[in-house]
């Protein structure tokens, strides 16, 4: 039993016809005011928002609910009261102006934001003084969001390329719980006493191990962006293992070296570790957080999924107490490629194309057993054999050992036998035929 809770631990982790003149006129100045909110000179009428970087966020209670959730916690307290947080973004497109959103998702009173600003960062905490820009809402400085809501900053002139990293910080004066967080690289995100959101370097802060509130980060962009949203697990996410050196990552610097002039891709990574397709867990369930966390994103393009290895290990835990499965709920191959069809369907509505990931091996873990390999064969042969999809790719092949293939291929393996390593990483994003993202 304590080997179960171990691996659960580990396993968290937007020309039209024709018109007549003036109103074509009238239509434009609508449509620029709602894509740049503020007082700002006008945009072309061909300007959109596109998601730059992005996050899948879930609920801090739910962590630290979960075993190992201690680590999560911060030693002065699980709330920010007279403290300003203070968090670094990696962006995957370049831009001339750029706007953040901030999320109460999972919070359950509302959420006051009393200042707010942006920045090019220089390294850990500091930003350059030269790019500060503070952050208005609807031409305000202070913003409250209601429990389940997102909200946008309106937009600000701040230059910047894909690869930099922008520096946003938000000074709480209320006691705010936390409540809607992601898991980043350690060394992102800070918390000091007072409203420190103007000084470029901030005096003893201290790291929290969560991100907190932020949760996406678009650039302006007369361009034809393509933009691609992983969508997975931790094998998706990356994993301390992998030093958070996640697939989406890679395949994000893969298109940057290879892609011509004015081809620009952004690829945001929506994984969360331990998240299912079917059934709520650690993150809501792939299928309730699909529209969000994917079709939402600003201008999306593409999704790739990759779910059901935590749908095949839940099995495990069938008998648990507090995790019992009942019958009609039990995964099984056709309820997984149910699920996988319903996502399909979902973005198909929304015009994005869907690329599906088959299932890796993960032989010599607990998750293994004969039935629950036959189950993830079934999946993979379910999504080879697709031909009403935009592409397949076949993780499964580019993990597997050639000696065993219900395995892991020692060279990916970083040391679990399920999560890949950094290499692991760098064959996934080898593995995505990037022709398919370019249609």
């Amino acid at each position: 039993m304590k080997l179960v809770f171990r691996w659960a631990a580990r396993l968290r982790d937007v020309a039209t016809a024709h018109w007549v003149a003036a109103l074509c006129l009238a239509v434009l100045a609508v449509g620029v005011q709602a894509v740049t909110p503020g007082n700002h000179p006008r945009q072309p009428a061909e300007a959109h928002w596109v998601a730059s970087w992005a996050v899948a966020p879930v609920e801090f209670g739910e962590l630290a609910a979960s075993p190992g959730g201690a680590g999560y916690s911060s030693p002065a307290g699980n709330d920010l009261r007279g403290q300003t947080l203070r968090q670094q973004v990696e962006l995957s497109l370049d831009g001339q102006r750029i706007r953040i959103r901030f999320s109460n998702r999972f919070g359950k009173t509302p959420l006051r934001i009393a200042a707010a600003s942006a920045a090019r960062g220089t390294g850990a905490d500091a930003f350059s003084p030269a790019t500060l820009r503070v952050l208005r809402f609807g031409g305000r400085t202070s913003l409250t969001i209601a429990p389940g809501a997102d909200a946008w900053s309106d937009g600000i002139d701040l230059p910047v390329q894909a690869g930099q990293t922008v520096v946003v910080s938000a000074f709480f004066d209320r006691a705010t719980p936390f409540s809607t967080v992601s898991m980043l690289e350690p060394g992102t995100t800070w918390v000091t006493a007072g409203n420190a959101v103007m000084a470029p370097k901030l005096k003893s802060p201290t790291p929290l191990v969560l991100n907190q509130i932020v949760t996406g980060l678009d650039v302006l962009t007369t361009k034809s962006v393509r933009t691609v949203v992983a969508f997975g697990d931790s094998i998706t996410s990356g994993t301390a293992e992998a030093k958070f050196g996640a697939y989406p990552d890679m395949l994000a610097t893969r298109l940057r070296d290879t892609q011509s002039a004015g081809n620009d891709v952004a690829v945001l990574n929506a994984g969360i570790g331990g998240n299912r397709l079917l059934a709520d867990g650690l993150g809501p369930s792939g299928l309730s957080r699909f529209e969000r966390d994917a079709l939402r994103q600003s201008s999306v393009t593409h999704a790739i999924v990759l779910l059901g290895t935590n749908d095949i290990g839940r099995i495990l835990f069938a008998n648990v107490p507090g995790a019992e499965i009942k019958a009609r709920d039990m995964p099984t191959a056709e309820r997984i490629t149910d699920g996988l069809e319903q996502l399909v369907k979902q973005a198909r509505a929304k015009g994005v194309k869907v690329l599906l990931g088959t299932v890796p091996p993960f032989r010599n873990t607990p998750y293994w057993n004969e039935s629950n390999d036959a189950m993830r064969e079934a999946v993979n042969r379910w999504i080879r054999g697709r031909q009403d999809i935009d592409g397949v790719v076949d993780f499964d092949a580019a993990l597997r050992d050639p000696a065993d293939p219900q395995a892991l291929n020692p060279l990916f393996d970083s040391g679990d036998h399920l999560h890949p390593n950094k290499a692991g990483h760098a064959a996934m994003a080898a593995a995505i035929d990037l022709h398919e993202l370019q249609e």
